[in-house]
């Protein structure tokens, strides 16, 4: 009953009454009327339909309401996320009981500037239902600090559990039930070690974002019984590529390697071949390990850990693409004309044994210095041939508007205890550069396979951009003296790559870029192609990291299902009436969790950074304002550390901040804080706890140009 209600409304341009709706289900009885109101409350109870407050019938996403996750600030205004739509703002007023996290049902709503806020109407779904936080005994008495600032909450701990605690216990708390407005009574579930021992705070984030770095013992039953070695069976039916020169290049730390390559040049083509990882071959659908990396979706790259999407006999082992061992693998080999073009491919499934595990570092050491490190002679000219292709395809990619914002990373350097002391820039050399032009067209290749099949997959979609918000940035940088010309058709990649052409020579590039990027929205994953608006792709999927992203998985699965097991045009028509249905909230739940993900990573990094800096109160440093806000500036140092100098630490005069130039200026003296400009500044605090940084600007000396004094600072 429910999906015929759902199948009719979404045809249905007006709401429509219990009456009307079944009458044009053509239903006549008392009993049949009764069914489709205990249905329709069932479906407004799920918001997958809307009730009006005539009494009539709409689906959700038709009405005037809206679902999302609540982002809470620390100062208690936040936003709402809604998948495919721009966050919303939501005023602590408006929040309606709601906490961060929380799943919501919310109505949009203008300010007085006719700027759209949004008001939350019903808490959907309570996503705190554990917090991670401090047990503290103060004056005898046991207390419960949460971690996140963000929840303004008091939570009384039931008394039961207790024993084992210490002050300073990180532990999680489940919330038992409400005692009164943000008052809850909590229970005790888990005791993640205490707050002084090596890896508990990182641990505590992880656990506060949901992410379990232990898999269940049904997961690890079934993962006992795999093999460890390839068998004569499991190659049967496998194209042997064992004798053809296969290896793999990847960092120096890397243990999880499910990419793989090999090249050759036929005439004027190249042929190249990527190999990876056949993940789906071992974890099969039905099965717990399926469920379990279905519900993680991705692992999770921490400062001194990984947390897995597979466990580590698989990941580190079975799956792993190590050297001088048969794997099972799928293979896509294509071959690229001189112009960038894939003028055929094969996609199949394959028996590989990598010859050798090389590293970025010494890839580079023979692309850019001709210098050749040990074990690596053999492969000298097939380096080179692959440098040869990939610079091709750099080259049709830019062509097409391919574009390449040129963001550092910082890399957070730990000693065996979790203890950072270093945070350097990630290097990337030509390696780098190498496999990730050649992922990314082994990628276009297994879209555009299936995408001509037109049977349902999983795409890796990037939306145009809003053209409002690149106008604005635009507008705004202009009156900082940035001019850009030409087409601002933003439907095209071209116009975007014009924009960072333009500004490409600049001191403040970095900034800009970012910036920029902010303008662009998330890459997501969907069962609709519509391209992918960052890489310039008319057709994208990912299918090159199947140990540590379920999508990719997912899409080796289906390569299986579509493709290799040969179905029969009945298994066929079950087969996409199926993923037609799973496909979408499968796609969703990966968007979901890769986002969770990348903000634990966040979280974690600026944890770090204030740790790091903890140790450097007082010392000076150069910097460039990355961001200005009305309450202040944040200033990056050269390895992406960022602090804020507040509004008020600025001094000899009263600053007010220009929301269309995105400036600061002295209302007696006219001085002007602007995005990019180069400053110097002292570190005045820092708190791992709080995970914050903050400066103050150091005036220049007097007779002394560049501002430089004796205590100085080099990151």
């Amino acid at each position: 009953m429910k999906e015929e209600i759902i199948e009719l409304l979404k045809h249905e341009k007006n709401a429509l009454s219990a009456i009307e709706i079944s009458d044009k289900l053509n239903l006549k009885s008392v009993e049949e009327l009764t069914n489709i109101l205990n249905t329709l409350k069932d479906l407004e109870d799920d918001f997958e339909v809307y009730k009006s407050n005539k009494d009539k019938y709409m689906l959700f996403e038709n009405s005037h309401l809206l679902k999302g996750r609540l982002n809470v600030n620390k100062k208690g205004f936040g936003f709402v996320i809604i998948e495919g739509q721009d966050d919303i703002y939501v005023d602590q007023k408006n929040m309606n009981g709601a906490l961060n996290n929380d799943i919501v049902v919310v109505e949009t709503l203008s300010d007085s500037k006719g700027r759209r806020e949004a008001r939350v109407v019903k808490v959907l779904k309570k996503e705190n239902n554990l917090i991670i936080g401090e047990y503290k005994i103060i004056d005898g008495n046991p207390h419960f600090y949460p971690d996140d600032k963000k929840l303004k909450m008091e939570i009384i701990l039931d008394k039961e559990n207790l024993d084992d605690l210490v002050d300073g216990h990180k532990i999680q708390v489940s919330i038992i039930k409400e005692l009164g407005k943000y008052k809850y009574l909590g229970k005790v579930v888990k005791i993640i070690g205490h707050k002084n021992d090596p890896g508990v705070d990182i641990l505590s984030i992880v656990y506060d974002h949901g992410i379990n770095d232990v898999f269940k013992e049904s997961v690890m039953k079934e993962v006992d019984a795999l093999p460890s070695e390839v068998s004569d069976n499991d190659k049967q039916g496998r194209v042997d590529l064992t004798n053809e020169v296969i290896f793999t290049i990847d960092g120096d730390d890397t243990k999880d390697i499910d990419d793989a390559i090999s090249i050759k040049k036929k005439d004027d083509n190249y042929i190249l071949g990527v190999h990876i990882a056949d993940v789906s071959y071992y974890v099969r659908e039905g099965t717990e390990l399926y469920k379990e990396a279905y519900d993680r979706a991705t692992s999770v790259y921490l400062v001194d850990r990984v947390i897995p999407m597979l466990p580590h006999k698989l990941s580190n082992g079975i799956c792993s693409l190590n050297p001088n061992v048969e794997r099972l693998a799928i293979s896509c080999v294509m071959k690229i004309n001189k112009d960038g073009k894939v003028v055929s491919h094969e996609i199949f499934e394959s028996v590989i044994k990598s010859r050798i595990q090389m590293t970025y570092k010494k890839v580079n050491k023979i692309l850019n210095n001709e210098e050749v490190p040990t074990g690596y002679e053999e492969y000298v000219d097939d380096l080179k041939l692959m440098e040869e292709l990939a610079n091709i395809l750099r080259k049709s990619k830019l062509k097409k508007g391919y574009l390449d914002f040129d963001t550092d990373e910082a890399k957070i350097l730990v000693d065996e205890k979790g203890k950072p002391y270093d945070v350097v820039l990630r290097d990337r050399g030509k390696g780098e550069n190498l496999i990730e032009d050649f992922m990314i067209v082994a990628n276009e290749t297994v879209a555009e396979h299936i995408y001509f099949m037109e049977f349902p997959f999983v795409y890796r979609i990037h939306e145009v951009p809003d053209s409002e918000k690149v106008e604005e940035f635009l507008s705004s940088i202009s009156l900082l003296g940035y001019q850009v010309k030409g087409d601002r058709n933003f439907n095209y990649p071209k116009s975007m790559k014009n924009i960072l052409d333009q500004l490409r020579d600049k001191d403040e590039f970095p900034i800009l870029s970012t910036l920029l990027l902010r303008c662009m929205k998330k890459a997501i994953y969907k069962p609709e192609n519509i391209g992918h608006y960052g890489l310039a792709s008319k057709c994208y999927t990912h299918f090159t990291s199947p140990i540590r992203r379920f999508p990719d998985t997912t899409v080796h699965n289906l390569l299986r299902k579509y493709i290799f097991n040969e179905p029969s045009d009945k298994e066929l028509s079950k087969l996409i009436s199926y993923y037609n249905e799973i496909l979408p909230e499968l796609c969703n739940h990966s968007s979901e969790k890769e986002r969770e993900s990348i903000e634990c990573e966040r979280d974690v990094e600026s944890m770090k950074m204030a740790e790091y800096m903890e140790n450097h109160i007082g010392e000076e440093f150069d910097g460039i304002i990355s961001s200005i806000m009305n309450f202040g500036m944040f200033v990056e140092l050269p390895n992406l550390i960022e602090g804020l100098v507040h509004i008020s630490e600025l001094k000899g005069d009263y600053y007010n901040f220009d929301e269309v130039t995105k400036t600061l200026r002295g209302e007696k003296k006219g001085k002007i804080y602007k995005l990019g400009q180069k400053v110097r500044v002292v570190v005045t605090n820092a708190s791992k706890e709080n995970s914050i940084i903050d400066f103050n600007l150091v005036e220049k000396s007097k007779g002394d140009k560049n501002g430089n004094n004796k205590q100085k600072s080099k990151i």
